[in-house]
């Protein structure tokens, strides 16, 4: 038992040691030193968002906000603590989630686990416990899941991971759980799909809007070769499109996008769009056709086009969920759609249909070489890279000059910084014997050369 006033003295304690540390020398710190008060800093934070987060969730269940009449908690806190009302809302939402989630609430108090990193296991967690097919024994399990992995992944990571950590703890259900949520965000996407257009008055438009994630990618594809600094126009051919042909699970990929698919049009021809909708899906329809007309530069070592990472099973002839590159994923019926319309080439990795194996001959990684080792390696590969593929150059881990053969087990995906970083620093790559690279650092950061690997590319 606490005496009544122990939590503040401690808390004025904690104050005062911290205060002390605001003016003190770091710059006569060591390297070392310096990051392990860095770490030492965060644990620190973690910990005091738990404290935070009880307070808040007791200030509620109080009822404090309604007696000052507040028009409900966050509105209270942005008032009291005067901070933003996401923040105010971000402050409730870990309140809530580590009153329901012991276990979460034990993680983040052991520094295990940051604040944005349990809001984001909160909310997997939240939008598996909804599903009426889902256990709360499995609901369990991917939560601790999710907890183990925070060791590893940041929020963004974590998030991807949380939408398919049912495949990790309950296989048996996670098919069909995955369709239908990945069906419930593509409708509710597709019909808040809009695009808005305000002049500011000052000469600028302000553009605002959301598109649903097969849009975004088409976008994205379109756009990113114009953004190249220093691109000179070329003529290209026609985006091509891949997908998986060969035993299961196979990867693949696809380009190219069929047109906006959805009811445009409602009883007796009407268009029933709103206005946002159809500026969206003529944006989409421009980028389409930017993709087709074969005007837009080679980018990342390829033409233009949508990729889509597909599961084939070949019992049932049937395409699974996609991924794109950009770690989204489309649900199994897009998929399907969008192969009517593409021009289908096997990925399969060592099949008869794609040489993947180009040999000493061919020195340029390009073509169905460098699609497979974007289905490998989906963006760089350096350990805490965040670059996608197509910015990325097809780096030969044993030059090509010393005898080095083109091959997938010869390349690795690197962007322009970490590129140079493989060729003028003593950090080298090599492939593991389950045939993915990993980067071992010079000695100066780690005396042991333990190596490392991209862990934020894995959420695809």
């Amino acid at each position: 038992m606490f005496d009544n006033g122990w939590v503040l003295e401690a808390l004025t304690r904690i104050r005062a040691e911290v205060a002390g540390c605001v003016d003190a020398p770091v710059w006569a710190l060591s390297e070392a030193d310096v990051v392990a008060c860095l770490d030492a800093v965060a644990v620190v934070q973690a910990q005091l968002a738990v404290v935070q987060a009880h307070l808040v969730r007791e200030v509620e269940g109080r009822g404090v906000p309604a007696a000052q009449h507040a028009t409900g908690t966050a509105a209270w806190l942005r008032q009291r603590l005067r901070i933003g009302a996401s923040a105010a809302a971000r402050l409730v939402e870990l309140a809530r989630a580590v009153d329901r989630r012991p276990a979460l609430d034990r993680a983040l108090a052991a520094g295990s686990v940051n604040p944005e990193q349990a809001q984001v296991i909160a909310a997997g967690v939240r939008e598996l416990a909804g599903h009426r097919d889902v256990d709360p024994v499995v609901v369990d399990k991917a939560e601790t899941v999710l907890i183990d992995y925070a060791g590893q992944f940041d929020p963004a990571g974590l998030r991807a991971l949380g939408a398919r950590v049912l495949g990790h703890v309950a296989p048996e259900i996670a098919e069909r759980v995955d369709a239908a949520v990945l069906a419930r965000q593509e409708a509710r996407a597709w019909q808040t799909r809009t695009l808005h257009l305000s002049a500011v008055g000052d000469g600028r438009v302000r553009l605002t809007g959301w598109l649903d994630t097969e849009a975004a990618a088409t976008l994205t594809a379109a756009l990113d070769p114009l953004c190249n600094p220093g691109h000179r126009p070329r003529t290209t051919t026609t985006a091509a499109a891949t997908t998986a042909a060969g035993p299961a699970p196979a990867a693949a990929t696809t380009a190219g996008r069929a047109a906006a698919a959805g009811p445009a049009a409602g009883a007796g021809g009407r268009d029933e769009r709103t206005p946002g909708q159809r500026r969206a899906d003529a944006l989409t329809e421009i980028c389409h056709l930017a993709l087709a007309c074969g005007d837009l530069p080679i980018n990342g070592g390829d033409r233009p086009q949508l990729v889509i990472t597909v599961p084939y099973d070949p019992l049932h002839r049937q395409l699974g969920t996609g991924t794109l590159d950009t770690g989204d994923r489309l649900h199994p019926t897009t998929v399907r759609r969008l192969a009517c319309d593409a021009h289908l080439i096997p990925a399969v990795l060592g099949s008869p249909s794609q040489i993947l194996d180009l040999g000493q001959s061919r020195r340029l990684i390009t073509g169905p070489l460098r699609r497979a080792l974007v289905l490998r390696d989906h963006g760089c590969a350096f350990p805490g890279c965040d670059r996608p593929a197509r910015w990325c150059h097809a780096h030969h881990i044993t030059p090509w000059t010393h005898g080095g053969p083109t091959t997938l087990d010869n390349a690795v995906l690197l962007c322009g910084h970490h590129h140079r970083t493989i060729h003028h620093t003593p950090w080298t790559v090599r492939l593991a014997p389950d045939k993915h690279p990993e980067f071992i650092p010079p000695t100066y950061l780690d005396p042991h050369q333990h190596p490392r690997r991209n862990t934020y590319h894995h959420r695809q």
